[in-house]
């Protein structure tokens, strides 16, 4: 019996992403340069021919990875979608990005590379850059509604320690008391 088009779209959807699972394991563990896409297809298990049916390249590849872990992020920024945060909000923001982490920690270690690579940093920031004004400018409201006298410094501290919580945690995450530092980031800025 031949295949149905939901059919043909379902194993499409399950190579693409054994694709960027496998590319986001070995771009982590041996980097996004040393990494050929023979190598991706043969871990992967598919032909490199096919691998070109999916993804014109690394570059786009490696697009989509990206994009795909922004989107799980931009989707914990205002769960509503209504343009400011309550306390609430506020506080499952902090949950969701910890628990991001936790269960991507591949994702950060390919995050945190790509950002020390200019070349690959620049194409990557050009596709996905528009996220991060957004998430600042979320943060900002919520700090000056609640009468932070620097909303912006604010904002861009808890920024920052997000990365460096981040950072830490992917380079050390059994000795990195993650628990402990969520609870503290909640307590501090909510």
């Amino acid at each position: 019996m031949p295949r149905t088009e939901e059919q043909f779209e379902g194993i499409r959807e399950k190579k693409i992403n054994l694709i960027m699972q496998t590319a986001l394991e070995l771009f982590a563990s041996e980097g996004y340069y040393p990494t050929s896409i023979s190598r991706i297809a043969q871990k992967a298990g598919i032909s490199k021919g096919l691998m070109y049916n999916y993804f014109a390249g690394k570059e786009e590849l490696v697009l989509a990875i990206i994009g795909k872990g922004i989107n799980k992020l931009t989707e914990s920024i205002d769960p509503n979608q209504d343009g400011f945060l309550t306390a609430e909000e506020f506080e499952y923001l902090v949950n969701e990005n910890f628990r991001i982490l936790q269960e991507n920690s591949d994702y950060w270690k390919l995050y945190f590379s790509i950002t020390m690579q200019p070349a690959v940093f620049k194409l990557v920031n050009a596709k996905h850059s528009d996220w991060l004004p957004h998430f600042n400018a979320v943060v900002e409201d919520y700090f000056r509604r609640k009468g932070v006298p620097d909303p912006v410094a604010e904002a861009s501290c808890f920024d920052a320690m997000l990365d460096g919580i981040f950072l830490n945690y992917v380079m050390n995450p059994d000795g990195f008391p993650l628990e402990r530092i969520r609870m503290m980031v909640i307590e501090r800025f909510k």
